[in-house]
């Protein structure tokens, strides 16, 4: 079923965004050495109850012994993802009791524990205005049959309540009978009346009871051998008793349910969901005999197959590993310089600043030949231009907090020179960017992208930009003319920025579509990907979930990768993270829909490729996935026995030892580079022929 398909949102100014701090948000002012102690601090309310999407005041002063404000930096923190601290105020975002607390920023020298003071902050729904239902089982309600409906309720301002408590009663019980899941089944002929009530709001369903005709029915479609991870499938044929098929109009008025049965083999035990069927189409988990049946009333027809292991494992062999255990490697790129050598670049935090070039025409012996050192604390986002003209460089955390863009000539790629910085509409920080050859769209303060003209590299020009109001932004990528931003709990958001197809161009992009992945609000990379062999059009949308909070191993506390320092007996820990990848089919923009998903237990996502049917998969502490992405997708392909590689990169002389912690993967010329935060650069290669194809 699609997600509902969100309008466009309304463009506005450039608002100032509160910074983050780790997870937390952060304001305040750069301490200074205080001239009197504080005695407390107060907030102001003690108490604060608002409704998700609010804002209401709220403001901390620093008060003396006498009860009199003074000047003291205060560090304002809330759970992420829960509130956002803005200027003099706080905004609900998730339901429930949180706790925001002010911290006084104490000076250099201070020897003390510093003042704090906590505020209960409930975030509560709004009240339900209206009532819908919506049948989720199609056609006409007959003698003997069930049809299940959703119950959805709406707030005054029309957004919908997610899951509503919602109670179900028949008025006609000698008709119908409904459960409280909203499975309405027909006893008898006749007029029908249900009520479905939210939070004392109420409406009813009514329809009328028709007996089921006679007929006699039967599956046709699918295979009878198919591999773990291929779609079947199956098409419903309903014949009147003299064998006539009725037509395609009345043939949707049947309820039908679909259902999947697995006869388990006696050597394998069968894990809870062993495969997955939605409207005919089935797709089995794992191997063994599968069959589909179709039931209308007390009418049934089915069929069987058997799915056989999909066997796509392949060796990988480690080539080689640029070693960087000082930094914290970021993001990179591989490419051929003009001098006919490969080159990677690499960000990187607790650099300096400095983003790294290796020459990596042996991948055995990878060379590092030079750094670039900018004004920041983290370089996360490198990328090349298609044509090796240029490379981008994203800044955050620079000493005037202009950060802005960095664009690199590689006319000598083992030694780039800056040739020029852009700042203009860029403050706040850059996370992340995509060149093309003559244009770079490059996000700005987590809020907006904009597009630079760089076909002069030297003095880049902005030509327009992309902003949602209350949706923050974390990549943007680029397919036929399309960008494709990840917008945290915005889902993903298409733009035509030069297709021309929805009236759009670089200097004036045209809103096209958005789809809300479902989850955590936690939207963070999209890669755009056509699958040839079935015409369909993918995009992959990762999760990144910087905890583990309310699972049964919630990783360790303060979620920070430091190295160990043995005097202290501090860092050393390894990250702590979920999530996982989306795979939306977006080949009708109109009608977007999620059909499948990566999901592995334990670990979270980061940045995405897929080249050739393979996904390339960086999962953090998961290591290097690589996975086959060939024919129609659905269900989650982690079950499917799609894996056909995976390489934890462990490093007993990292930055962290022993701590996998997969940032980028970029397959380039039969090899898979990627890199690590923990340990670098590193190169593999899958071994044996060919790659995995649908049949």
């Amino acid at each position: 079923m699609s997600s509902p398909i969100r309008s466009p949102l309304r463009s506005r100014p450039v608002l100032a965004v509160t910074a983050l701090l780790g997870a937390a948000a952060m304001v305040g002012t750069v301490p200074v050495a205080h001239a009197q102690t504080p005695d407390r601090i107060q907030a102001d309310p003690a108490t604060v109850q608002i409704e998700v999407g609010q804002s209401a005041p709220l403001t901390f002063t620093a008060l003396d012994a006498d009860g009199n404000p003074i000047d003291v930096a205060i560090r304002v923190t809330g759970p992420r993802g829960a509130v956002q601290v803005e200027e003099g105020a706080i905004r609900g975002l998730e339901v429930g009791t949180h706790t925001v607390t002010a911290t006084e920023v104490l000076a250099a020298g201070e020897d003390r524990e510093p003042l704090s003071v906590g505020v209960p902050v409930e975030v509560r729904w709004p009240a339900v205005e209206r009532v819908a239902t919506e049948a989720l089982t199609p056609g006409t309600l007959f003698e003997g049959s069930t049809q299940r409906h959703r119950a959805r309720a709406y707030h005054a301002d029309g957004t919908e309540r997610p899951a509503p408590d919602a109670r179900w009663q028949s008025h006609t019980p000698e008709v119908v009978e409904v459960d409280r899941f909203g499975n309405v089944t027909a006893v008898a002929t006749g007029h029908a009346e249900v009520e479905v009530t939210v939070e004392g709001v109420s409406t009813r369903w009514e329809g009328q009871v028709r007996p089921l005709p006679e007929l006699r029915l039967s599956l046709e479609g699918g295979d009878d051998v198919v591999r773990t991870g291929d779609v079947q499938h199956f098409r419903l044929v309903a014949r009147t008793p003299d064998g006539v098929a009725i037509d395609e109009e009345a043939l949707a008025e049947l309820p039908v349910r679909w259902s999947l049965r697995h006869d388990l083999p006696d050597d394998l035990a069968a894990p809870p969901a062993p495969g997955q069927i939605r409207d005919g189409r089935v797709v089995a988990d794992i191997p063994g005999d599968f069959t589909v049946v179709a039931t209308v009333g007390g009418l049934n027809a089915q069929r069987t197959f058997r799915a056989e292991p999909r066997d796509v494992v392949r060796n990988l062999e480690v080539l080689g590993q640029g070693r960087q255990d000082h930094v914290r490697t970021t993001d990179f790129w591989v490419f051929e310089g003009n001098d006919g050598r490969d080159y990677v670049i690499t960000g990187a935090k607790m650099s300096d600043g400095q983003a790294f070039v290796f020459d990596v025409t042996d991948p055995a012996n990878m060379v590092k030949t030079d750094s670039i050192r900018v004004d920041a604390r983290s370089i996360n986002d490198v990328k090349v231009s298609p044509d090796g003209r240029f490379a981008t460089l994203t800044r955050e955390g620079a000493s005037d907090r202009v950060n802005g863009l960095v664009i690199l000539d590689l006319s000598e790629p083992a030694h780039p020179r800056i040739a020029s910085e852009v700042t203009e509409g860029l403050t706040g920080g850059v996370h992340n960017a995509y060149p093309l050859d003559d244009y770079v769209f490059a996000l700005s303060g987590g809020r907006r992208y904009v597009i630079l003209d760089v076909r002069d590299i030297e003095n880049p020009t902005l030509v327009s930009e992309v902003e949602h109001e209350d949706c923050g932004i974390h990549d943007v990528w680029y397919h036929d003319g399309v960008a494709y931003s990840a917008q945290w709990g915005c889902g993903v958001i298409a733009y035509d920025v030069g297709n021309g197809a929805w009236g759009g161009s670089r200097e004036n992009p045209v809103f096209i579509n958005s789809y809300i992945v479902p989850g955590e609000a936690a939207t963070h990379a999209v890669f755009p990907y056509y699958q040839e062999a079935t015409g369909r059009f993918y995009l992959f949308i990762g999760d990144e979930i910087m905890n583990r909070r309310g699972l049964a191993w919630q990783g360790v506390p303060g979620n920070y990768q430091i190295p160990y320092d043995p005097e202290t007996g501090q860092g050393g820990t390894i990250l702590s993270t979920r999530g996982y990848i989306q795979v939306i089919d977006f080949t009708d923009p109109a009608e977007p829909e999620m059909v499948a998903r990566y999901e592995v237990p334990e670990y979270g996502t980061h940045n995405i490729w897929v080249e050739d049917d393979v996904l390339y998969q960086a999962y953090y502490e998961g290591g290097l996935r690589v996975v086959d992405v060939s024919g129609e997708l659905m269900g989650n392909l982690y079950t499917q026995g799609r894996e056909i590689a995976v390489y934890r990169s462990a490093d007993p002389i990292g930055y962290v030892p022993n701590s996998p912690m997969v940032w980028s993967a970029m397959p380039y010329k039969g090899m898979i580079f990627f890199t690590d935060t923990n340990s670098g650069i590193w190169a593999v290669q899958l071994e044996g022929e060919g790659r995995p194809v649908m049949e």
